[in-house]
């Protein structure tokens, strides 16, 4: 698994953590549905940090808590 492949499954694991749709996510969040979005899926190879913090003010949780998870321990290496 890739960064962006555990970014996207973190924001769904949170969403189905707290019941909340990812719309609702990011209308909370201030960021667009759209922009959520594309960090589920292949548009985006790069989710920008500033949108992460603000999915994490949404959730009312800090980045160090987004990233304290299982997900990220085994991440391939991006440098090619």
């Amino acid at each position: 698994m890739n960064t962006k492949e555990a970014v996207a499954r973190r924001i769904l694991e949170l969403c189905e953590k707290r019941k909340i749709a990812v719309n609702a996510l990011a209308n909370i969040s201030g960021v667009s549905p759209s922009t959520v979005y594309s960090m589920l899926n292949e548009k985006s190879k790069n989710p920008g940090v500033v949108s992460i913090k603000k999915l994490c003010d949404g959730l009312d949780i800090s980045i160090r808590e987004f990233f304290d998870s299982d997900l990220f321990d085994d991440i391939e290496q991006e440098i090619e």
